[in-house]
């Protein structure tokens, strides 16, 4: 169980979508606005981001780019380059420059509950490639390198494993900063990393902030308190939130009856559950899995 994949599961609207894209200076690139986050992979050569806002970030070889709100954006050999829309009508340009090959893509989130964490995130993560640095999402990188080569039946996947690793190098960089706040303090805290995690697991569960507390060996005052500082809410409220989106999502995904899902998320009254479903969602379990067809 991993609290990141838990939040992106939670946020997911489909599946993820990616072009890989072969460039020939000069060229640029217009991406507008997702409902979720625009990516970005430079698996050969170099280029410009020309974000929202800001001056032009310069990409190399192996670095990504998670821009978090999916905001409109450009890609250009140079800053100066003139943009046209994104998907190009031919994926290799033809220019005679330097070459340039991109992994492009969006995330498609809800984000009318998005995941607190994502919050705390920038508008724009930039991770620069470096050795040694960022183990996991190097690997990621190099399998979808030899994935896109292939047939790409595993691209998905593997898109969906590339953010799960952005996400941890970023929060493992603030962490390594010295003063990590909320959901990088929460990652990382020997004592509320516990409690998350149990949460999490057993969502059912009848938990008490004392039981949580326990976990971490801290008097229930002292674990509530810094529970609430680092996650944004207090453990009793995160695990109703939490119980909650778990249950939308399986309303969604599963044909689960009511009673099932009432079950799942701790609710022995199936009455209670549609009561505490639509003081969060403003509407019944039932009518809110009439919004989402399969």
């Amino acid at each position: 169980m991993d609290l990141l994949g838990d939040a992106v599961a939670a946020m997911r609207a489909g599946r993820p979508g990616s072009t890989r894209t072969d460039l020939r200076a000069p060229w640029g690139l217009r991406f507008d606005k997702v409902p979720g986050a625009g990516f970005h992979v430079v698996l050969q050569g170099s280029c410009w981001l020309l974000a929202p806002q800001g001056d032009p970030v310069a990409l190399g070889p192996g670095d990504v780019v998670l821009l978090r709100s999916g905001r409109g954006h450009g890609l250009a050999n140079d800053p100066a380059t003139p943009l046209r829309p994104f998907p190009p009508a031919d994926v290799t340009t033809t220019g005679v420059g330097a070459r340039t090959v991109l992994l492009c893509g969006a995330y498609h989130w809800d984000l009318t509950r998005p995941h607190p964490l994502l919050r705390e995130l920038p508008e724009v993560i930039h991770l620069p490639a470096a050795p040694g640095r960022y183990p996991a999402l190097r690997s990621a990188i190099d399998l979808l390198g030899q994935e896109l080569e292939t047939d790409g039946a595993g691209v998905p996947a593997l898109v969906d494993l590339l953010l799960l690793y952005i996400l941890r190098a970023w929060f493992d960089d603030r962490a390594r900063d010295g003063d990590p706040r909320g959901w990088a303090l929460a990652l990382h805290d020997p004592v509320i990393r516990p409690a998350l995690d149990a949460i999490h697991r057993e969502p059912a569960r009848a938990w008490t902030v004392a039981e949580l507390a326990g976990r971490g060996r801290l008097s229930r005052a002292t674990f509530a308190r810094r529970f609430t500082d680092a996650v944004g809410r207090p453990p009793m409220a995160y695990l109703t939130w939490w119980r909650m989106t778990t249950a939308a999502r399986h309303l969604i995904d599963s044909d689960d009856s009511l009673s099932a899902v009432a079950a799942r998320a701790g609710y022995s009254s199936e009455f209670a559950f549609a009561r505490a479903f639509k003081r969060e969602f403003g509407a019944s379990p039932g009518r809110y899995r009439r919004r989402y067809p399969t």
